[in-house]
């Protein structure tokens, strides 16, 4: 599937919208403007929550958990030593953990499971505001796909922060 993230432009918090490959939203991630620590509710279109994303305050490097109702769903951290590449890991119950790695400063890059990609990003250059498009491959979580592009966006575009 094709997903359009979007960072909202006017927004007090980081909020971004996220549209199908025929422009509907589909939806919508709403940051909290007053908090200590990143935190953002993945909503449905009807404003329901899907997932909870806070950001981890006493980690080594930037590292959020992503949870669906009381359970952690994952966890996504950034890889802090590395040569010239940047790389996020994606833990999982299981073994269906993800890595994100590609070229974050044009922010091009994909998500793999198993040495086998799942999903890629690529930002659009021409727009107001961050704007990605997303290709996720049949059968995988889309939703969780998704949130882990929003902590990324988050983690390269705030450091100042973590």
């Amino acid at each position: 599937m094709r997903y359009l993230m979007k960072e909202k432009w006017l927004a007090l918090g980081n909020d971004f919208q996220i549209l199908d490959e025929h422009g509907n939203q589909q939806y919508f991630v709403d940051g909290r403007a007053f908090s200590i620590g990143q935190k953002l509710s993945f909503r449905d279109n009807h404003g329901a929550e899907l997932l909870f994303i806070r950001q981890r305050l006493l980690s080594w490097g930037p590292t959020f958990e992503i949870l669906r109702g009381d359970q952690t769903l994952a966890v996504v951290k950034k890889k802090l030593f590395t040569l010239l590449r940047a790389r996020f890991f994606v833990d999982v119950p299981g073994p269906d953990d993800l890595e994100a790695q590609g070229d974050f400063l044009n922010h091009e890059y994909t998500f793999s499971m198993h040495g086998k990609t799942v999903a890629t990003v690529t930002k659009q250059w021409i727009s107001w505001t961050d704007t990605y498009g997303i290709d996720i491959a049949p059968g995988e979580d889309d939703i969780l796909i998704l949130a882990c592009a929003v902590v990324i966006d988050l983690v390269l575009h705030e450091p100042k922060n973590h």
